[in-house]
């Protein structure tokens, strides 16, 4: 349905696959695995509920099907260049669509990032979904900066920064500062449970309700 694009970010170029001719603007970020099928999917599946969806390859043409590889290639992408290859998607998507509101999301690495690029460009970024998404370390993050209504979605039995514990404390964190942040965890559930081309994760009925939830956020806010 979608095709591959080219756009420029802050000096750069960065490509992506764009999705839909009309509609709000939403920005789909990549699993660690690299732009690959299962995120033009996605990206498709917003096009046809009515939105415009450009998925950035921010590994430049690598993917992969290997845990150990994708953990090499998250390692080594370089945050800021991630910024500004997201920054510009949204600027694109922007001029395509010829609104100043854009949506987010984003799963596994790109849960992470959808929260990063919510702060970074809160001009923008109005609606955020972030689906168990943990951070590198170095991740900027300044939570005061955000503007977005951000609802996400996690597995009741994630790890680490996407655990239920310690999004539960980051949704706290957000509200205290006077954010609408709600997170959803999702009862039986594992780390990915929305990509359905992995059936020792995938939960369909999870993954209906998020879903749901996810283009009633960006139907409310864009």
């Amino acid at each position: 349905m979608g095709e591959m694009v080219e756009f420029k970010s802050n000096g750069g170029t960065c490509t992506g696959y764009l999705a839909g001719d009309s509609g709000p603007g939403v920005v789909v970020i990549q699993e660690w695995w690299g732009l690959n099928d299962h995120i033009k999917d996605i990206a498709d599946r917003f096009a046809i509920a009515g939105y415009t969806a450009l998925a950035p390859d921010l590994y430049h043409g690598e993917v992969t099907t290997e845990p150990d590889s994708a953990g090499k290639l998250l390692m080594s992408m370089n945050l800021a260049t991630a910024a500004k290859d997201l920054s510009g998607a949204i600027d694109l998507l922007q001029q395509r669509t010829g609104r100043t509101k854009v949506g987010v999301t984003g799963f596994c690495m790109g849960g992470g990032l959808t929260l990063m690029v919510a702060c970074q460009r809160p001009d923008a970024v109005a609606a955020a979904a972030p689906f168990y998404g943990g951070m590198r370390p170095d991740t900027p993050i300044n939570w005061e900066n955000m503007s977005a209504v951000v609802e996400g979605h996690y597995a009741e039995h994630d790890r680490g920064t996407a655990a239920p514990e310690a999004i539960r404390q980051t949704e706290a964190d957000l509200r205290a500062l006077g954010k609408t942040a709600t997170f959803h965890v999702y009862p039986g559930t594992h780390h990915a449970f929305f990509n359905d081309t992995r059936d020792e994760v995938y939960d369909a009925e999870a993954s209906a309700t998020a879903w749901t939830r996810t283009l009633a956020l960006f139907q409310a806010n864009l």
